[in-house]
């Protein structure tokens, strides 16, 4: 009778773990700092259900317009993260997507919207607090696209002690240039709100500006403070964020940085983006191991 039991509960462990992993949308988590409910999908790995094992989690950050199913309607997470996870390429993870909004994952020059403290100090508790994560920097990473590749990395450069990786794909850094000659339109109607109203030029490099861009952070930044977390950069050679990207990789590279940094063959799409994400995942499984 022991014998048959061990046989039945063996196998059906391994039932457990040779299935796909689960997606739950649109869960919602009570932000007193947004004062609203925000929106998150999360990715469980194939056997969370079947035991008590504590699981590294990944931040995974959506684009401009887009929400929380983002990365999971269009790129495909669940899928290449099963595949990456039984192959071995990458270790069984939690994957957590967060709805944004526009918010850029910053706090706004005006207070109003407070998104990065929301982050900080609500998201990842709530998440460590509800899911059986191993709640210490040593396995947490992010990463995004877009938008959410400029917040995956200001979320890891402004706090190091939180995160062991970050991973930002086509990522939306830009050179002061770039920023001063954006049209009057553009700055108006994506980021005045969080920047600064009526502002021209130069006027848009002001401090809280420079304090959540990507390139003025590393050469303004504490560069032993920033070589706590590991980086790994991928923008598409034909996509209109690529000079702020090699602007970026440029600064790291003469502060010491370490990184890696790809320009692939893509644009600024979820071709791209699907295509990186499993380095993304080896990256991030990577940083989870020790050496």
């Amino acid at each position: 009778m022991k014998f048959a039991f061990t046989v039945i509960f063996s196998f059906s462990l391994l039932t457990a773990f040779c299935q796909n992993g689960q997606v739950k949308e649109s869960l919602k988590v009570k932000s007193a700092i947004l004062g609203q409910e925000v929106e998150y999908c999360v990715y469980l790995p194939a056997g969370y259900d079947a035991t008590n094992r504590r699981y590294p989690v990944l931040y995974l950050l959506h684009g401009y317009t887009d929400d929380e199913t983002g990365w999971v309607q269009f790129g495909e997470v669940n899928s290449i993260a099963d595949k990456g996870i039984s192959s071995g390429e990458a270790t069984p993870m939690i994957i957590i997507m967060p709805d944004a909004g526009v918010s850029w994952y910053i706090n706004s020059y005006d207070g109003k919207v407070k998104y990065e403290d929301f982050f900080v100090k609500e998201l990842i508790p709530f998440i460590d607090a509800n899911y059986r994560t191993r709640p210490v920097k040593d396995f947490r990473a992010i990463a995004g696209l877009s938008m959410g590749g400029h917040g995956s990395f200001l979320l890891a450069a402004r706090h190091p002690d939180l995160f062991v990786a970050c991973a930002p794909l086509s990522g939306a850094f830009w050179t002061e240039e770039e920023v001063i000659k954006s049209p009057e339109e553009t700055w108006t109607n994506i980021f005045a709100h969080l920047y600064g109203e009526n502002l021209k030029g130069a006027e848009r490099l002001t401090p809280h500006f420079k304090s959540y861009s990507g390139v003025e952070i590393v050469k303004n930044g504490d560069a032993e403070a920033l070589k706590k977390v590991k980086y790994y950069i991928d923008c598409g050679d034909d996509d209109f964020l690529i000079q702020g990207n090699m602007a970026l990789h440029l600064e790291m590279k003469n502060k010491g940085i370490p990184h890696e940094f790809r320009v692939r063959d893509g644009a600024h799409n979820w071709p791209y983006w699907r295509s990186a994400l499993p380095e993304v995942l080896k990256f991030v499984s990577d940083s989870f191991h020790r050496t």
